[in-house]
């Protein structure tokens, strides 16, 4: 059989060594980095990557999207899904910074809690994303809003960013998001008290949500955090903790526990590409189509 060989693109001067090892470790037989790949460069790269092997081989050949810009990514996935040529098809897959299988193990361990503790499905719970201009929280939200949640973008420097990132979900997924001003304690208690599930994707080292704002907020259910610097993005939440009663009873789940979904989710997800025996396309809907299963 011809060997498996994975070309990994990415706009930034440097790979991920976190991607490269996890696709080797899912069996790829060689692995090649592309670094300062701009937009207009995806389709010679796919072309001379399609076109160096015989049909039949070429599924063993695949392409992943890198970088740290969820859009960005999207639209080289695009050019890529436009370059293909039967029979001369191989295999993509997107995960910006590892955002779209965070994201999706995110939403996945939140699901778990609320069908297994609060008797709810994602369908019609309201949720508010904090860090919804970064990567894990763009696509988060997006997730929860094509699941039927009713999503809310908070944002921490105003309204205008996170506005521009409601526009984008409109756009390119058909699904509606709230974009809300968060900039000062006061806006942000305010928009909390409106949620069942808080989903803290700030830089790390960044405490979003207080224990005396966790009290505060009487409908809140569900608090999850993928920030695993301390101080961590919800306080009283661990890295480990998976449904564990925060102040006001309120499930959190912590960065680790959600990692762990993630982990096992990209690693998957690259198995699949590697042994799959039909072209696959593979974005964060994927992702979490997967990451439900594993929870």
């Amino acid at each position: 059989m011809a060997k498996t060989i994975l070309h990994m693109l990415s706009p930034l001067k440097h790979m991920s060594p976190f991607d490269v090892n996890m696709a080797l470790d899912a069996g790829y037989d060689s692995v090649t980095p592309y670094s300062n790949v701009t937009l207009d460069e995806v389709m010679p790269l796919v072309q001379d990557a399609m076109f160096s092997r015989s049909p039949k081989d070429c599924l063993r050949t695949a392409i992943f999207i890198a970088g740290k810009d969820a859009i960005l990514a999207l639209d080289m996935v695009d050019v890529a899904k436009k370059t293909l040529l039967k029979p001369f098809e191989i295999s993509i897959f997107a995960d910006p910074a590892g955002s779209f299988t965070t994201a999706a193990a995110m939403v996945a361990c939140v699901e778990k809690l609320l069908k297994t503790k609060k008797n709810k499905t994602l369908a019609g719970t309201k949720f508010i994303i904090y860090g919804a201009t970064g990567v894990v929280g763009f696509s988060s939200g997006v997730i929860a809003a094509l699941e039927g949640a009713e999503v809310t973008f908070a944002g921490h420097d105003g309204i205008g960013r996170v506005a521009k990132s409601a526009e984008e979900v409109k756009k390119r997924f058909g699904a509606t998001v709230i974009p809300v001003d968060a900039s000062t304690p006061e806006l942000r208690l305010a928009a909390l008290t409106k949620a069942d599930v808080a989903l803290c994707a700030g830089r790390a080292g960044l405490q979003i949500l207080s224990a005396e704002d966790l009290k505060k907020a009487p409908n809140l259910l569900v608090a999850a955090d993928v920030n695993a610097v301390p101080p961590y993005g919800v306080e009283g939440l661990e890295l480990m903790d998976n449904g564990k009663e925060l102040a006001g009873g309120i499930l959190g789940v912590g960065p680790l526990a959600i990692g762990d979904i993630k982990y096992k989710t990209e690693s998957q997800l690259f198995q699949k590409m590697v042994t799959t025996d039909k072209a696959l396309c593979l974005d964060f809907r994927d992702a979490f189509t997967l990451a439900r299963t594993l929870v």
